[in-house]
């Protein structure tokens, strides 16, 4: 998936199959002209990719953090937040 995505940061039409999970050894299909990408310039993107994925997760988090805050300031009692947010 990684390596999906960094293919995708580049060439956001790209069209391709990957075989395998390891940049070094999967092995990449490109389809319709898609003009292919070294590993070199995949392998460049994904510690960006990873980056993004991770920040992707702290903002849910802070959503849901602030979201709950807000329910908190209209007067609703952790209890009752619980049960509509499981937090």
């Amino acid at each position: 998936m990684i390596i999906v995505k960094a293919i995708l940061k580049i060439n956001s039409n790209a069209k391709f199959a990957v075989r395998g999970t390891d940049i070094d050894t999967c092995e990449i299909e490109w389809h319709d002209n898609t003009t292919p990408i070294s590993k070199e310039d995949i392998k460049a993107q994904i510690p960006i990719v990873e980056a993004e994925i991770e920040q992707e997760k702290q903002n849910a988090i802070n959503k849901k953090a602030s979201g709950k805050q807000k329910l908190l300031d209209l007067g609703l009692t952790e209890e009752e937040v619980k049960a509509l947010i499981g937090v």
